[in-house]
């Protein structure tokens, strides 16, 4: 296990975003099963958010990729990333799972899971992971790492 964290690899666990994030959008897709509402235009909007949030993950994650560090957000940064998606938020990838949950809920016909649902995913989000990350960053690059907050917004 220590040997997969100095590469860089996730450790086995089932406490990821991704998993938060399937288990909100399994609400969303459940709220839109059980109650449909709202136009049928607004899956066309829902499934253009959720590519918007693909692109922007993907963009975050090439980033990290490109500076060397995890993406693991239980690993040890080796680098504070202030490029390219993180010149805007402090978590593009959390900020793109939002997108992508809001987005679900429209393609599921759920627009009214959106708020209740997006406002508990960030919750979760911010107590599991980002507090955590963020202590670890702050002990890792102390000022650099006061300066970006500073300069950045934790989501927009």
């Amino acid at each position: 296990m220590a040997q997969s964290r100095r590469k860089g690899l996730m450790r086995l666990t089932a406490d990821y975003p991704p998993i938060w994030l399937a288990g909100f959008g399994l609400v969303g897709w459940l709220a839109g099963r059980l109650a449909p509402h709202g136009p049928d235009w607004v899956a066309i909007w829902g499934w253009a958010m959720v590519v918007v949030g693909v692109m922007l993950m993907a963009w975050a994650v090439w980033t990290l990729h490109r500076a060397r560090t995890t993406v693991d957000p239980h690993g040890k940064p080796s680098s504070l990333v202030t490029s390219g998606p993180f010149r805007l938020s402090r978590n593009p990838i959390y900020l793109a799972d939002a997108l992508i949950l809001a987005g679900l809920c429209l393609a599921f016909r759920a627009p009214l899971a959106v708020p209740p649902l997006v406002a508990g995913f960030v919750a979760v989000i911010s107590i599991r992971f980002i507090r955590n990350e963020e202590q670890r960053l702050a002990r890792a690059f102390p000022d650099a790492f006061k300066t970006y907050c500073q300069q950045t917004r934790r989501w927009l």
